[in-house]
């Protein structure tokens, strides 16, 4: 086997993937905890294959820094953070990791959820401080409310099993629908503006593409029922900022759960704001999103979905599985050809 280069490692999943690397005794693997742009240059030019997670852009100007480069292994369903264009000009191969938690990125969008609609975030913040109140506390059911869900892979169904064990009633959009599925979970496929007229709250479980980028703006924002409940654990360029904002000040939007943010690389780095060569759309970027906040009604995690001990440990062992079958001539979980 080649030399693997891993960027983005954190400490929580080092020795899961040193590991799982050990088991193939050819392999020579570097673990960087950096993104890929702060890797010093020496060590970009002799790696065959790179396993980064999403904040690492791999795009033209990346690759050639890799002259020897052959393969990408993100360790992300999402792919976004690739040009896949100029993996494949240079003849690049991309894998991602198809599934590792349908049932735990859908677990987080029910906390998100259940904090929204019960104030549970509030209740906490307000009993550490001694205060056993129940003013402004009174929140609401979910059973027979309509969950609006935009995306139906494997996250978006596990999602509407929850709902559907919630007893609430499931809506669904998605350019390619699986019919089987919507008639074996008892929920029913609309068109887009349907469901923005028709959910009490609205969930994101599909990828970013150009042709969806922005796709809950303004006008979107504008159909949905007063005091609608927005979640995304998909990608934050899903949604307009902006207008969520905006509709989160007026009282339309009546919640938002976030688990993603469209500036969220910008405010891993805020201190690089600080710079005389910031960027000043980051910069707003940053402003906008510490106003949502300190939202009452706004809920954000840190691109957390994912995070539970089980998923990392099947991200590591599929990234590392990615790997070993590319090198052994049998690539898997391929996106680009």
């Amino acid at each position: 086997m080649g030399k693997v280069l891993f960027v983005e490692v954190e400490e929580f999943e080092r020795h899961l993937l040193q590991e799982r690397c050990g088991r193939c005794k050819d392999m020579g693997a570097d673990f960087r905890k950096e993104t890929l742009d702060a890797v010093p240059p020496e060590l970009l030019k002799g790696a065959e294959a790179l396993s980064a997670f999403i904040y690492s852009r791999i795009d033209q100007a990346a690759l050639d820094k890799m002259p020897a480069l052959k393969f990408v292994a993100t360790r992300s369903t999402g792919f976004d953070h690739i040009d896949m264009q100029a993996c494949r000009k240079r003849g690049v191969l991309v894998s991602n990791i198809p599934t590792y938690g349908e049932n735990t990125v859908a677990e987080h969008t029910f906390a998100l959820i259940l904090n929204l609609t019960r104030k549970i975030h509030k209740a906490y913040e307000r009993t550490i401080r001694g205060d056993f109140s129940l003013e402004g506390l009174r929140g609401t059911d979910l059973y027979g409310k309509t969950l609006g869900v935009i995306g139906t892979g494997k996250i978006g169904l596990h999602v509407v099993r929850i709902a559907r064990g919630f007893l609430m009633k499931a809506l669904a959009y998605d350019p390619y629908p699986n019919n089987q599925a919507a008639l074996i979970l008892g929920f029913d496929y609309a068109p887009l503006d349907t469901l923005f007229t028709t959910s009490d709250i609205i969930t994101l479980h599909c990828p970013l593409t150009p042709d969806n980028k922005h796709m809950i703006d303004a006008a979107a924002i504008a159909k949905m029922k007063q005091g609608v409940i927005i979640i995304n654990t998909a990608r934050g360029g899903l949604i307009e900022p902006d207008a969520l904002l905006a509709g989160l000040k007026s009282g339309k939007v009546g919640g938002a759960g976030l688990d993603v943010l469209e500036a969220e690389q910008a405010i891993r780095e805020e201190a690089e704001l600080l710079s005389t060569s910031y960027d000043l759309d980051a910069l707003k970027a940053v402003v906008r999103d510490h106003i949502m906040l300190r939202m009452e009604n706004v809920i954000i995690t840190p691109h957390n979905a994912f995070n539970s001990v089980e998923a990392i440990a099947r991200i590591a062992e599929t990234t590392v599985q990615n790997i070993r079958s590319f090198f052994e001539g049998r690539p898997q979980n391929i996106i680009s050809y």
